[in-house]
């Protein structure tokens, strides 16, 4: 009964900050309603007319909606980066920004979960994905797998913050005999979210430019360098506009991470190019169509050659150490990397494992406006979500929130 009033005294408080703030606190939320009022309503058209208004065709049946959710898996498993040094090694440092990482990750798997129920086409079909009721085929089908491992994923970034910050707003200490066993299988938890929806790729034999050994391994490397890039902007935002002080020795780790994770990543690239046009095959269609154009048909060409350029400036900032230590161009570097990593992940990643198709026709895709104001929705979507949950871990971990006996 206790539990429940303290419980119900976090609600009301939390409730109260959320709703106080700066005028650009207020902007910041009246714009990011908008932007989400915006998404609804370009979903509502796509309920009405279906995904005939979307740029995707029977010849690409993925586009905009899981480029998005391929990505922001990567952002949610790279919350791992912060919780193994301080849940598990005891690093001090990490310590500041592990609940904002874990915030983050919440947002992200939220958004991935929108994202595919925007691709599904509408919410009336979701009943297959409950066991018992629908068509759900576990274990055959890797993309039940991929539903688990988010939703589970999921409830231990939710559950493991929230028994931390519960403690914290009664002036208590968190037992680590609790909340350790949940961070440690986080950790292979936010493994096994990459690689079973790399394997949801690589298990189409059909689209050859997909069935590669690499993809695993890069979607983990890709994720570890983007995921933590994003940490780096939001706790450089988040200690200029709030009273949550972030030093800088923890920005620096984290951005060893980034690089580390950013080399492997370019080296992994390296080794993919080699293999595609080395000794090309008919296989190797599609890798030509992403990096060349194929039979004049060149829509990716300018995504692909300036993600690629921007990965290189990136990984060669961070790589130099006084570069990486100057916060400015730090952040800068982070930008530019994380931009790189969505435009890779997404329309480097997606589209071309359907071009040529079966019969050889090239049928390029580009996005609708229905499609972008939807997408946009839901990034607005996770931005509010994350704001909502990084203000009331700062209202708890600065001391505003207490509960009151």
């Amino acid at each position: 009964m206790r539990r429940l009033k303290v419980f119900t005294s976090l609600v009301r408080d939390s409730l109260d900050i959320i709703t106080k703030g700066s005028k650009k606190y207020h902007l910041w939320m009246g714009f990011l309603t908008l932007i989400i009022l915006i998404g609804m309503y370009c979903y509502s058209i796509q309920l009405e007319h279906g995904l005939s208004v979307t740029g995707m065709t029977d010849r690409v049946s993925w586009g905009l909606y899981i480029s998005n959710f391929t990505f922001l898996v990567g952002v949610a498993a790279a919350a791992v980066m912060l919780v193994m040094p301080t849940y598990v090694l005891k690093d001090i440092d990490f310590k500041q920004a592990v609940l904002i990482g874990e915030g983050l990750a919440v947002a992200a798997l939220i958004m991935c979960l929108a994202f595919v129920i925007a691709d599904m086409g509408g919410p009336s079909v979701l009943w297959h994905m409950i066991p018992g009721f629908g068509v759900f085929n576990f274990p055959n089908s890797m993309l039940t797998w991929d539903v688990i491992v988010l939703n589970g994923y999921l409830f231990l970034n939710i559950t493991i913050p929230f028994y931390i910050l519960f403690r914290h707003y009664q002036g208590k200490e968190a037992k680590a005999s609790v909340y350790v066993p949940g961070a440690l299988l986080s950790v292979f938890w936010a493994v096994g979210i990459h690689l079973v929806t790399a394997f949801l790729y690589q298990g189409l034999q059909a689209r050859p430019f997909w069935n590669n050994a690499l993809l695993g391994p890069r979607f983990l490397a890709s994720a570890f360098a983007a995921g933590p890039a994003l940490i780096i902007l939001v706790l450089a935002i988040i200690r200029t506009f709030t009273e949550f002080k972030i030093e800088d020795k923890t920005i620096k780790k984290i951005a060893l991470v980034v690089t580390v994770a950013a080399q492997i990543n370019i080296i992994m690239l390296v080794s993919e190019l080699f293999k595609e046009f080395y000794a090309p095959t008919h296989h190797s269609e599609s890798a030509y169509y992403l990096f060349f154009g194929l039979d004049g048909k060149t829509a990716l060409l300018p995504w692909i050659w300036t993600a690629i350029t921007l990965n290189v400036i990136a990984t060669v900032i961070l790589t130099f150490h006084k570069l990486r230590n100057n916060l400015k161009i730090l952040y800068f570097a982070c930008f530019i990397l994380f931009i790189a990593i969505w435009i890779e992940k997404g329309f480097g990643l997606i589209v071309p494992g359907f071009i040529p198709g079966p019969y050889g026709k090239i049928a390029e895709y580009t996005p609708t406006a229905i499609e972008i104001g939807v997408t946009l929705g839901i990034w607005a979507l996770g931005a509010l979500i994350f704001t909502v949950l990084a203000k009331t871990a700062i209202g708890i971990e600065t001391g505003k929130l207490k509960y009151k006996k």
